[in-house]
């Protein structure tokens, strides 16, 4: 380990080891990026996304309070109607005398139960697709949720919900432009549901962990419930908190993800509501904020952008809306994010990014024609992410 490595963290354990953590010290600490050594990202991140207060007295009642309550949300919210028996108060036969499938009240619970797999399939199908070039969302979990897979219980897993509902329904696809695909199970390829190999009960990979964290926030969240592309808002948050090197935080890292993304998602849920596109809150008003700094900073490049009719929807949109987590590898969005997170007008500085990834390949953009330009675009050919947090550093700097 580098002496500056070592310097930069005693650095960070003097502001965390503070009574009040020092937030505009952490900020700043954090923008130059978080060593992963001792679990200093994940608490940062917890720091940074509001999930953890600035007084460490608090941490500990907080930490148990949430994760009691989220322990909750899995009682409640993962079960098959009907069937959950002594844990919902009552029995099964009760419950199918009163309300069963055919029930066309919107209120009944079969109505509910139906309505959720739809949005079940979808994240099913999504975060099966997560980072496929890493075995990590594959493997077993270390922290398995016992309160689903313990036998003793009648809690329905997902995992079940899925197999059943696949064999019975259509699948429904809703992107994030509202378009509705419904394509028939017949249609389907017979492997469309081993993309990741399903293990022996008892054990779960990360990727069905991810999607029970997606199933609870669609639920609490019927306003916006999923929409293609939260899976990838997701998965950096959760890979790094279940590959923390504090076992005693690791073991946590479900219901701290949860909390942490539904605060993420507090800040872009924007992004993803269509009816809000065109707002000041909405993602075209930042797309054409990217093309208003790139003119201020590069006129001649912009100017051959709007030339080409190349629209910042063509690529900004991703870029924007998933916080740049398709363009990079895992470990250099990672990176991104210390520096996003870190960002006190959140989140100009991906502006910023934006921008100074169209500048540092300025060069190859005003010599192609539109078709090149868009491979380029949809298909970023520099991968050095610290090269470019640089650049969109200076572009700050010179405002």
């Amino acid at each position: 380990m580098s002496r500056l490595h070592q310097s930069r963290i005693a650095d960070f354990q003097e502001v965390l080891g503070e009574p009040t953590v020092a937030l505009g010290k952490l900020r700043e600490l954090c923008f130059s990026g978080i060593p992963f050594d001792g679990g200093l990202r994940c608490l940062c991140w917890k720091i940074l996304l509001n999930y953890l207060p600035l007084e460490k007295a608090l941490w500990s009642s907080l930490l148990k309070k949430q994760r009691d309550l989220y322990s909750q949300f899995l009682k409640e919210m993962i079960i098959q109607p009907g069937i959950a028996k002594a844990n919902l108060g009552v029995s099964r036969e009760d419950v199918t005398l009163e309300d069963h499938p055919l029930n066309p009240n919107p209120d009944s619970r079969w109505n509910t139960y139906f309505k959720d797999n739809e949005v079940l399939l979808q994240i099913d199908k999504d975060v099966r697709r997560l980072y496929p070039d890493m075995a990590f969302f594959q493997r077993p979990t270390d922290y398995p949720c016992l309160l689903i897979l313990d036998p003793q219980n009648e809690f329905e897993t997902l995992r079940k919900r899925v197999e059943q509902t696949t064999l019975k329904s259509q699948t429904v696809a809703r992107n994030r432009s509202g378009v509705t695909n419904v394509s028939s199970p017949l249609k389907t390829s017979p492997n469309s549901l081993s993309e990741y190999e399903v293990l022996p009960n008892g054990c779960e990979a990360h990727w069905e962990v991810v999607e029970r964290i997606l199933f609870i926030y669609a639920k609490l969240n019927p306003g916006i419930a999923y929409v293609q592309g939260m899976n990838e808002i997701v998965g950096p948050l959760y890979y790094t908190f279940a590959t923390d090197p504090n076992s005693e935080w690791k073991e946590h890292a479900e219901a701290d993800t949860f909390f942490c993304f539904t605060n993420l998602m507090a800040e872009i849920r924007d992004n993803f509501i269509k009816s809000l596109d065109d707002s000041q809150c909405g993602i075209t008003y930042k797309m054409e904020k990217v093309y208003s700094t790139l003119k201020e900073k590069d006129v001649e490049l912009y100017l051959k952008l709007q030339e080409q009719n190349i629209k910042p929807q063509f690529f900004a949109f991703r870029w924007l809306t998933l916080l740049l987590s398709q363009e990079f590898l895992l470990p250099d969005v990672i990176r991104i994010w210390d520096s996003l997170f870190a960002d006190e007008k959140r989140f100009d500085f991906l502006l910023l990014v934006c921008c100074a990834m169209l500048t540092l390949i300025r060069d190859q953009l005003l010599e192609g024609d539109f078709t090149l330009n868009m491979r380029l675009l949809q298909d970023y050919p520099i991968s050095d992410v610290h090269l470019i947090l640089k650049k969109a550093k200076e572009l700050q700097d010179s405002k």
